[in-house]
Formats: C-alpha cells, structure tokens, sequence
C-alpha cells in the first residue's frame, strides 16, 4: 500500500521585469514542470513595490508588500528566479526582500525557497544567488543548497520567438529542483 504525499503549493517571485525575459520564461514554465502533487503560481510583480524608505513604511506598508507577504507565508515554498545584474542581484529584487524583511512576523522565516538564475554567460547567475543567501540568511529562510539551477548559455536553451523553455535536459533538471524543494518543505513540516 502506498502512501499519497500531501499537494504543496509553492510560489515564484520573479527578479525580472522584462516581458520577454529568459527568467519569466523558465518562471512561468515551472507549473508545467512541477510533479502532480505540487501546485506553482506566481506572486504579484515587486515592480508595485516602491523604494523602501523607512518614512514610508512608518506610514503603513503598502498593500502590494502586504499581500505579497501573506502569500508567502502561505505557501510550502517560494522559488526566486532572476537575471544576475552587475555580479549581483537586480535591484527591484533586492528592494522587494527589502520590503519583505521588514514583515512581521517574517513571511520567509523557516521556509524552503529555492534558487533559480539564467543568463547568456557562461556560469548562469552565481553570483546573484550568493547574494541572495544573505538576505535570505537575516530573514531565517531555509535555502535549499542542491541541486542549484543557474542555467548558463541561455540564447542555446530558449525558443525567444515562443517564449518558451525548449532544452529537455534543462527542463528535467528544473523538475528535480521543484521535487528537492517539496523534499525539504515535507521535512519542515513533519
């Protein structure tokens, strides 16, 4: 007799605003991806976040911080897929955990959130990814360490025209991460 494994819901936070950015594509291929008994949307887009300013957030959060927050804290998992700018994270994302660190109570603490970068070089976003381990770190996120997704050479991997994902091996690896990711939520959960 086999056991049935309880549905989990992750989310995506996309790093990228770009309509036909590499990211949105591989973020809006993973619920085709995800094994059945995980569900994947996407957040709200942290373009509606405004600078983060203190004065502002003494004045209340604004509702797009808010929400975004409550869906996070809803969700088993929370998959981050984002360009790499400069060596580092895109500046509307790192804005965005900004505004989320700032939530109580904290919207990330303990719980699973999984890496993904794509870009056209050669080692696919690593270094946005370290980065981002560091915000994740303040805010008690549980940063799944394998497999790590930085799919590199991305012009080879991508229909631009279709705005789809069309490398199979790429594909294959995104479903082991979305699977690693609902291995370690069912742990926290236990």
């Amino acid at each position: 007799m086999t056991q049935e494994k309880e549905q989990l819901h992750f989310v995506t936070m996309l790093g990228s605003l770009r309509k036909a950015s590499y990211n949105g594509i591989v973020a809006r291929t993973l619920p085709a991806l995800a094994p059945e008994d995980i569900t994947i949307s996407a957040l709200g887009s942290i373009a509606e976040f405004p600078h983060y300013n203190q004065d502002v957030q003494e004045q209340g959060f604004p509702a797009s911080v808010l929400a975004m927050g409550e869906q996070i804290r809803k969700a088993d998992g929370v998959i981050i897929v984002t360009p790499e700018y400069n060596y580092s994270v895109p500046g509307v994302l790192k804005n965005a955990l900004d505004w989320l660190s700032r939530l109580t109570p904290q919207p990330f603490a303990r719980k699973p959130v999984a890496l993904q970068t794509v870009s056209p070089g050669m080692i696919g976003g690593a270094r946005a990814q370290y980065h981002i381990r560091q915000s994740m770190v303040f805010m008690d996120a549980l940063v799944l360490n394998r497999p790590e997704v930085m799919i590199g050479q991305a012009a080879d991997k991508f229909d631009t025209d279709k705005l789809e994902l069309t490398d199979e091996r790429t594909r294959a690896f995104l479903t082991r991460q979305i699977q690693a990711l609902a291995d370690l939520a069912r742990r926290e959960q236990k």
